[in-house]
This record gives C-alpha cells, sequence and structure tokens, in this order.
C-alpha cells in the first residue's frame, strides 16, 4: 500500500467507522484469512467490523478465531443486505471484480460506503476509493499485514491476527512451495509466528484432518486421472455421482488438482469437478514456469487468477467440457514443451 493511500486509510479509520469485509464467493483460505485476520485488527481500534461471506466456506478452515460469527448472504440475504446499505467502509478482500462475489454483485454495486480493494490477482476492475493491488504478492493476508503495518499496527498485532494471516499465506502458497513464495513471505511469516501464529497447529487443522471420505474422493480422482504426455499435461475429472458417493463437503477437492503438476514432466494440471446445483464444471488450472493458466482461464473458460494457478467454468456438460479442454492442447503445444 502507497504512502497516499495509507495516509487517506488512517484518517478514514480516526473517526468510527460500520465496516464490512467481502471475501469472494467460495473463500478460500486467503480471503477468509485476510478478512478474519483484518477484522481482529480493526475491532482493537474500536471499529465495528462485520465478515459477510457470499457463501459457505470449508470446514477445515472453521477453526480460524471469529469464523463462528461470519454472515452468509446465502442464509442472511436481508441481513447482509441491510449491513451492505449501513456500511461506510467496504474491504473487498482476495478479488478485484464485483461479480466475484455472485449473488452480493448487485447490492455492492448499489453501495454508498467508501470502497477499499486489497488483492493481488490480474487485471483489477476500477471499483474502489483506494485499490491496493499486486500481482507480484504471494496472498492477500500478505498484503493485509503489510497494510496492518502501514498503520502502524504492527506493534499491537494479536494472536487471533497472526493466526489468521499465517493461516493464509501457507494455503495459497501451497505450504511455501509456489513460485510466488518471496523471502519477504517468508519474513512476514516469521514475524507472524513471533506474534502467536502456531506454525504446527494451523498445519494440522488446515491438512492433517482428513474425513475418510475425503480421502476415498482423492482415491476416485487419481484412478480418473489421464495423463496426455505429448502435451505434459495430467486432468483429473470428477462426476456429481462420485461426489456424492464420498458425502463431498465444500473444500474436499481442494489441492487435488496439484496432484497432476507432481507428475515428471507434467507442465499443465487440471481438474473438472461437475457442480449440478450450479449447472456447472468447476475447472481449476495449475502450471509450472512460464505457461499461463490465466490467460488460458480467461480465453476459454470464463475465468482468471494467476501465471500458475487460475479457475474457470464451464455450462457444457463434463465430458464435452474435456473434449473441448483436449482439443485446444494442439494450439498450446510448443508452450507446453518449451514452459
Amino acid at each position: 500500500m502507497n504512502c497516499e493511500d495509507a495516509r487517506t486509510l488512517r484518517h478514514w479509520l480516526s473517526t468510527p467507522q460500520r465496516i464490512l469485509l467481502i471475501p469472494h464467493k467460495n473463500p478460500d483460505g486467503d480471503a477468509m484469512g485476510a478478512c478474519l485476520g483484518l477484522q481482529h485488527f480493526l475491532l482493537r481500534t474500536q471499529q465495528a467490523v462485520t465478515v459477510a461471506s457470499p457463501n459457505e466456506f470449508p470446514a477445515f478452515l472453521k477453526w480460524m478465531p471469529g469464523a463462528g460469527e461470519v454472515a452468509y448472504y446465502c442464509k442472511e440475504q436481508e441481513r447482509v443486505e441491510a449491513l451492505i446499505r449501513e456500511a461506510t467502509l467496504i474491504f473487498t478482500l482476495d478479488f478485484n471484480a464485483l461479480d466475484r462475489t455472485g449473488p452480493m454483485e448487485e447490492a455492492l454495486k448499489g453501495a454508498e460506503a467508501r470502497m477499499v480493494m486489497i488483492d493481488h490477482h490480474q487485471s483489477p476492475e476500477d471499483y474502489a476509493d483506494i485499490r491496493y493491488s499486486d500481482v507480484s504478492m504471494s496472498s492477500t493476508c500478505e498484503m493485509i499485514y503489510n497494510t496492518i503495518v502501514a498503520l502502524d499496527g504492527a506493534q499491537v498485532l494479536s494472536p487471533q491476527t497472526a493466526a489468521c494471516l499465517y493461516a493464509g499465506i501457507l494455503t495459497d502458497t501451497g505450504s511455501f512451495k509456489f513460485a510466488s513464495t518471496s523471502p519477504e513471505t517468508l519474513r512476514v511469516a516469521a514475524l507472524l509466528m513471533e506474534r502467536g501464529a502456531d506454525h504446527t497447529e494451523i498445519h494440522r487443522q488446515i491438512f492433517d484432518t482428513n474425513r475418510p471420505e475425503r480421502l476415498r474422493l482423492l482415491g476416485i480422482a487419481l484412478k480418473n486421472m489421464r495423463i496426455l504426455e505429448p502435451y505434459n499435461t495430467a486432468y483429473i475429472t470428477l462426476s456429481q455421482e462420485e461426489l456424492d458417493s464420498c458425502d463431498y463437503r465444500k473444500g474436499d477437492t481442494e489441492g487435488f488438482v496439484n496432484y497432476g503438476l507432481s507428475i515428471s514432466g507434467m507442465v499443465l494440471a487440471a481438474i473438472f469437478i461437475e457442480s449440478r446445483e450450479e449447472g456447472i464444471i468447476k475447472i481449476s488450472l495449475r502450471s509450472r514456469g512460464s505457461f499461463s493458466v490465466n490467460d488460458m482461464a480467461r480465453t476459454h473458460f470464463n475465468g482468471g487468477g494467476h501465471i500458475n494457478a487460475a479457475g474457470g467454468r464451464s455450462e457444457a456438460p463434463l465430458e464435452e467440457t474435456t473434449r473441448r479442454f483436449e482439443a485446444l492442447l494442439p494450439e498450446y503445444q510448443e508452450k507446453l514443451s518449451n514452459p
């Protein structure tokens, strides 16, 4: 966050505000860590702060302090719309286009509150009064830490804030293995540990609390994996029937796409997950090197994200979607051979 924006934000926060913190639809660890971490910090400054999410987030994140008090638009539409109308300051965290909030988009477009965007994805829209956008950052949670520092709040950062921000950094960096992990990311993680983030316990809560049904679903996913060696590509499919057979819960497929990329020589990995409730195929894409799955997702699958991690969707049936994906690969063969 630049000095001018930090001064402006400090000025706004010098008087009482009604603050709303909003993640994207289907929020992940970075989105919820950013919202809950910033909430704990702002509550210490005697502000009125609420986190309102478009829908539920995965159970493996609900240990985070404050998770039980999140308002959900999908369950409390009237309440959340009232919070949007009454807010004087709205933070949009881990997304940069209002349509990423799904059904909350229209209410947010009509909001009279000042808006602050904090996000690390490409191609930000111009809707916020303050726009802190940096695609080089590992995570929005690292950016929230920088925001707290810019607000002169690092010395009063609580263990609750530290735990939430650490969780977001941990998930969005794949336990610090992704290319977005910088020396500064590791310094921030160390500072959060010094402020009370328990690395071992946070890692256990996120990665080592599997239900047997999730492991069975992983087995099905790996059995379904197709490896396309001429294109250095691997992809997984999961149908609605397969999800139902394993009592699927939100977040159960988190990280599955990375198994394809773990195969020696693979440059591109994808997972296609059927959602009959939404009438779409959810798509996650991962890559190595310079191959941009952000470009692929934006061009072909109504999505986007980062160079090496992106998502999208298809309204075609599962088999048709995967056939279309395979048909695209010859177009990218040179880049997949020389990432």
